[in-house]
C-alpha cells in the first residue's frame, strides 16, 4: 500500500461532500475503516469505497453536462426538477428534457442515481442561457421545443406568508421567465399551487399589492415575449393519478394560437363517461416489499388512531374522547378534516404533504397504526417502484410530497405533441378540472379586470382625498395670513 492509497479525514470529507465531523463520526461509529498514524487518522481508498458500497452511499454531484450527444426529436429543457415527478410524467408522454437543474441536493442526488446521462445544473442564477444550451449539448441554431418546470411554489402558497416576487423564491421565478424570454422554446410549461392565482403583488396604476398582481406580471412578460397563454388549475385524480391534487398548469405557445386545456382521462362526473378516479386501493396493488420506511406517530396521539376505522376522522371518535384527542384545535374554524385522518382505501388519497405526521394533514394508513410510507407515498405519485429517492426518509417523504403527479405530467406531455402535429384531442364541455371557480385563463382574467377596477377607483378616491386635503389646508393657511394681516 502506497502513500497514494491513504486519504486523510478532510480529504475524505471533501469527497464525501460532509464536514471533517461527520467523517469522524463514521470513524467512531465504525462504519469507516481507519487508522491512526501518529495523531491523525487515515483512511485507504479501498476501504472508503467498501463504506460508499456496503451503505449505498450517494454523493452530492457536481453540475455537469449532458453525458449523451444523441439529439431527440423533441429538445426539452427541465427546471426546478425536484424528485423529477414532472420529467417522468413528460418523458412518458414523448418529450424527455437534456437537462435538468435543481440546486436541493438531496433532489440532485435523486436526479443522479436515476439519470446519470442528463445534464444537471445547480443555482439557475449562476448560469447564462448560452451557458445551459452548452451543458444539454443543444447544437447551435437547433430551436428548443419545449422548456418546463414548478418554480418553487412557497413563495405563492396560500399556506405561507404569500411574499411573490419580494422573496428570493419569487426571484427565481422571473430568473425562469427571463430564461424563457431568451431560449424563446416553442413552447413553454409552468407548474404551480393555486396560490399563484391570487398571489398579491402591486401591478400597473396600482401600487399595493393586489390579489392576482403575480401571474399579471408573469402573463405580461410572456405575452410581450410572443406567447399565447392557456391555464387551468387542475386536480389530478381527472387524469388518474389516485390522489385529489390541484395545481395550475401553464402552457405558454410561442406565435400561434394557445395550447387547448388538458384532456380528463377520469372523472367522478358519470356524465363524461369516463372512467372513475383511481383510488387508493389501486395505487397500493401489488405493492409487495419486505420493510415499509416511514416516520412514527407520537404515542400519545397514536391511542386516538386505535379507536378510528378506516376512512374516519377525529369526528369520529366518542364525544368525550374528542376534546381530549383536538385540545384548542377545537376552536379552530373549518371542519378540520386532516386532523386524525385514516385514509380510506376506496377514494382518492388527499393531497400528500411534505411531511405525513403534520397533525393538521395527517396521512395515516387505512388499516394499520402509521403514517403511508415513503414507498407508498412513490405508488401514490406514480414513480415506478425502481425509482430511488435519496436522503434521509424526511427528505425522502419531502421530495415525493412536493414532486407532480407522473399522470399530470403525461397529460401535459400529451396535449402538447397533439398541438405540434395539429392533432386536437377531446374536449369536454361543461368539465369541471377542479372544486374552484374562475381559475381558468378565461375566467380568472375576468376575475382579475373586475379586481383591477376597483382597486384603480379606490387609487382615484385615494388621490382626490389627497388634493382635497391639501386644498382644505392651503385654504386655512390663507385665511390665517389675511386675519394676520
Amino acid at each position: 500500500m502506497s502513500d497514494s492509497d491513504l486519504m486523510s479525514i478532510q480529504e475524505v470529507a471533501k469527497y464525501l461532500k460532509v464536514t471533517p465531523q461527520y467523517a469522524r463520526k463514521l470513524i467512531s461509529e465504525e462504519k469507516l475503516k481507519a487508522d491512526r498514524v501518529g495523531s491523525q487518522w487515515v483512511i485507504n481508498k479501498s476501504d472508503l469505497s467498501d463504506y460508499i458500497k456496503k451503505y449505498d452511499v450517494m454523493i452530492e454531484p457536481d453540475d455537469h453536462e449532458r453525458l449523451d450527444n444523441e439529439v431527440p426529436p423533441i429538445v426539452a429543457l427541465s427546471f426546478f426538477s425536484g424528485a423529477m415527478g414532472l420529467d417522468i410524467g413528460m418523458s412518458n408522454g414523448g418529450i424527455k428534457a437534456l437537462l435538468a437543474c435543481e440546486f436541493n441536493k438531496y433532489c440532485r442526488m435523486t436526479i443522479a442515481k436515476n439519470e446519470p446521462e442528463i445534464a444537471l445544473i445547480g443555482d439557475i442564477n449562476k448560469y447564462s442561457s448560452e451557458e445551459i444550451l452548452k451543458l444539454a449539448k443543444v447544437p447551435e441554431g437547433r430551436q428548443v421545443d419545449v422548456i418546463f418546470g414548478g418554480p418553487p411554489c412557497q413563495a405563492f402558497s396560500t399556506a405561507g406568508t404569500r411574499k411573490a416576487f419580494n422573496d428570493d423564491r419569487g426571484n427565481v421565478f422571473l430568473r425562469y421567465i427571463q430564461v424563457v424570454e431568451e431560449i424563446h422554446p416553442k413552447y413553454v410549461v409552468i407548474e404551480n399551487v393555486r396560490g399563484l392565482l391570487s398571489a398579491p403583488y402591486p401591478y400597473g396604476e396600482v401600487e399595493e399589492p393586489i390579489k392576482g398582481g403575480a401571474l399579471c406580471v408573469i402573463m405580461d412578460r410572456l405575452k410581450a415575449a410572443g406567447y399565447t397563454i392557456s391555464f387551468e388549475l387542475y386536480n389530478a385524480a381527472n387524469f388518474g393519478a389516485p390522489q385529489i391534487r390541484e395545481r395550475v398548469v401553464m402552457i405558454g405557445k410561442l406565435n400561434g394560437e394557445k395550447v387547448p386545456y388538458l384532456t380528463p382521462t377520469n372523472s367522478d362526473n358519470e356524465m363524461f363517461g369516463l372512467p372513475k378516479w383511481n383510488a387508493l386501493r389501486d395505487a397500493l396493488d401489488g405493492l409487495d416489499i419486505k420493510e415499509h420506511h416511514s416516520i412514527e406517530f407520537p404515542e400519545k396521539r397514536l391511542k386516538f388512531y386505535r379507536m378510528l376505522k378506516e376512512g374516519q376522522y377525529w369526528k369520529d371518535l366518542p364525544p368525550e374522547v374528542q376534546k381530549e384527542a383536538m385540545g384548542k384545535k377545537l376552536e379552530l374554524g373549518g371542519g378540520k378534516t386532516g386532523f386524525y385522518r385514516r385514509l380510506s382505501f376506496d377514494k382518492p388519497s388527499p393531497t400528500l404533504v411534505t411531511n405525513p405526521t403534520m397533525p393538521a394533514t395527517d396521512l395515516c394508513h387505512p388499516t394499520e397504526d402509521r403514517p403511508l410510507s415513503v414507498e407508498e407515498y412513490s405508488r401514490i405519485q406514480g414513480f415506478p417502484d425502481d425509482w430511488h429517492i435519496c436522503g434521509p426518509i424526511l427528505e425522502q417523504y419531502r421530495q415525493i410530497g412536493n414532486a407532480v403527479p407522473i399522470r399530470l405530467g403525461e397529460a401535459i406531455a400529451r396535449t402538447i405533441i397533439a398541438d405540434m402535429n395539429g392533432e386536437p384531442l377531446p374536449q369536454y364541455d361543461g368539465f369541471s378540472y377542479s372544486r374552484y371557480k374562475n381559475t381558468s385563463d378565461i375566467t380568472w382574467q375576468i376575475w382579475m379586470n373586475k379586481a383591477l377596477e376597483k382597486a384603480k377607483e379606490k387609487v382615484k378616491e385615494a388621490q382626490n382625498a389627497k388634493i382635497y386635503e391639501q386644498l382644505s389646508l392651503f385654504a386655512e393657511e390663507n385665511e390665517a395670513q389675511e386675519s394676520a394681516s
